[in-house]
């Protein structure tokens, strides 16, 4: 079969590799129909190269059309039309049982003292081959899908794989009160996703970034917006002038460890980036290489006694938190990779002919797999307003 793969820093490949097969009982193998690029993608493109081998597939947002399914998996048959979550969970352990699917226990990568394993993201998470690919072995099947319904073009559903459940969770963990503000920082796929829900859901919205297209896409469907550009450095000023002098009851980072406005840890990302994998690897697990521009303009917007939550991805062990400063606004701090799961019988009814989240626009760019190295360098650069790029196999 034909499947991206990781080649290095900033190269990614189309490659003829075997096809996956059934391998456990529980087993599934998908043909996918299309999948998508996430900007967490980026991250393995750019910065976490220590845990990737030439070779790896990429890609963790995959749909498509049961192929074969293992002896033990009774809720599924060649046929089915389903969607991939990005995170492998058993659907049984105490995890599980708790709506913690990204903690499964059964599928803990526990080498790396890591979470539930992910598709295509890294020996951090389990070395899985990814869904950027014609076809995809998926283990735990029977908990490891979302069925959904024939008719509708994949664009419809292929966002439960992550966008649509992660942009939930981090609005859900934001905690804002009936009829309150949040901030977005950040108006990349998840940030754009989150700003519509939390606006669905009757908050006032302020979203932040600086890509002109990104600015665009929010004040089209009504959310303010301010250009990080314009702000001299000022934008807990900007935003406290605009609600009463506190700040917005809650904050969404949905940027994490790329931040723009963070040199040192620039400097740091690109250094362990050329090093060779042993060395590097340990010195990512160990030191504070994280960009936190992004979470330090969080405490500083939200208003004291708000709450942040964190969907941006975050990679240092060692990196500096302002504990003085959150601990004196009373700040409540909530984050985590997203329970697909959990959220999906929430967000299915949504995915109506009326569209409330114009799911079906939200993609900037289709293009063929075979394109998948264009595509990864666009999105890398922000430009050709790419925001959200779906790839068909």
């Amino acid at each position: 079969m034909k499947a991206v793969t990781w080649q290095g820093k900033r190269k990614v490949e189309v490659d003829t590799v075997p096809d996956p097969r059934i391998e456990e009982p529980t087993d599934a193998v998908i043909r996918v129909t299309t999948t998508n690029i996430c900007g967490s993608d980026l991250h393995l493109y750019e910065v976490l190269g220590a845990f990737m081998s030439p070779g790896d597939i990429l890609g963790h947002e995959p749909m498509g059309i049961v192929e074969e399914v293992g002896s033990e998996v009774t809720n599924l048959k060649a046929g089915d039309r389903v969607v991939i979550p990005f995170q492998v969970s058993c659907g049984g352990c105490f995890m599980c049982g708790h709506g913690l699917f990204s903690q499964c226990e059964t599928t803990q990568v526990r080498e790396y003292g890591s979470g539930a394993a992910l598709f295509g993201y890294s020996k951090l998470y389990g070395s899985l081959p990814g869904g950027q690919a014609e076809y995809l072995r998926v283990p735990h099947a029977q908990s490891t899908h979302i069925k959904v319904p024939d008719g509708p073009d994949d664009s419809r559903f292929v966002y439960l794989s992550d966008v649509l459940p992660t942009a939930w969770q981090a609005v859900e963990y934001a905690d804002i009160p009936e009829g309150g503000t949040v901030t977005v920082l950040g108006l990349g796929p998840i940030g754009d996703m989150a700003a519509r829900i939390a606006h669905h859901h009757g908050a006032r919205v302020i979203g932040v970034d600086l890509v002109p297209e990104r600015l665009a896409r929010a004040q089209a469907r009504g959310i303010e917006t301010i250009d990080l550009n314009g702000t001299d450095g000022e934008l807990g000023d900007r935003i406290r002038d605009l609600t009463d002098g506190r700040g917005t009851d809650s904050v969404i980072d949905a940027v994490g460890m790329e931040a723009h406005g963070s040199p040192v840890a620039k400097f740091a990302q690109t250094a362990a980036g050329l090093l060779p994998s042993a060395v590097a690897e340990p010195l990512m697990q160990k030191a504070g290489v994280d960009r936190l521009a992004a979470l330090y303009s969080a405490i500083d917007v939200v208003r004291r006694g708000g709450t942040i939550s964190l969907s941006g991805v975050y990679g240092g062990a060692t990196d500096p938190m302002p504990m003085l400063t959150l601990f004196d606004k009373q700040i409540t701090l909530r984050m985590g990779q997203a329970n697909v799961n959990r959220w999906v019988p929430e967000i299915l009814p949504l995915l109506t002919d009326d569209d409330p989240l114009g799911v079906d626009t939200f993609a900037t760019h289709r293009l063929p797999l075979s394109e998948a190295p264009h595509a990864y360098d666009i999105f890398q650069r922000k430009v050709d307003g790419a925001v959200k790029i779906q790839l068909e196999p």
